[in-house]
């Protein structure tokens, strides 16, 4: 099947079998390799990618499903000379190890700290009237779905939560 993607404001057409997973598309016919293939089941989270501003795990996504979509993965984020917000601090706050996670939880992150500006509750949310802070309980809960089997969770919500601060101005 024949179709475009527009991946981190790039249009790229692409003629691919239709069971042809994001991943699958991103890693091994886009070249973009930066979206891990962990689990294939959607477990992990390694594939993490945002679709619309949305994340979503693109091993359980077909390519061919998201034409006309806005696809933002790791390599969209940031560069090497100009890291993210994020990516930023999850380098000062060791939030990685082995980095096979890391891409994952960044664009979990990025798409999970836009669902906190936009008032979403989450499962631990107290208050659904009030304004939802970016608390410990809150990031652990957001992004429970990013496993990293090298235990960096207290890296990681410590990146992100100097991200809401630097973003609050405090």
């Amino acid at each position: 099947m024949q179709f475009q993607l527009d991946i981190n404001g790039e249009t790229h057409a692409l003629d691919l079998d239709t069971r042809t997973t994001l991943l699958d598309a991103l890693r091994e016919h886009l070249g973009l390799t930066g979206s891990k293939k962990g689990c294939d089941h959607g477990q992990c989270g390694a594939c993490t990618v945002m679709v619309n501003g949305r994340r979503i795990n693109s091993c359980l996504t077909l390519a061919c499903m998201h034409e006309g979509d806005e696809i933002t993965t790791i390599e969209g984020l940031g560069t090497p000379d100009a890291l993210s917000p994020l990516q930023r601090a999850f380098v000062e706050h060791d939030g990685y190890q082995c980095g096979y996670c890391t891409s994952g939880q960044i664009c979990s992150a990025t798409a999970m700290l836009a669902e906190i500006e936009a008032g979403w509750p989450s499962n631990v949310t107290g208050d659904l009237e009030a304004r939802v802070e970016a608390s410990i309980e809150e990031i652990s809960e957001r992004m429970s779905g990013n496993l990293c089997r090298c235990s960096c969770y207290p890296g990681i919500v410590d990146a992100i939560r100097q991200v809401t601060k630097e973003e609050a101005g405090a």
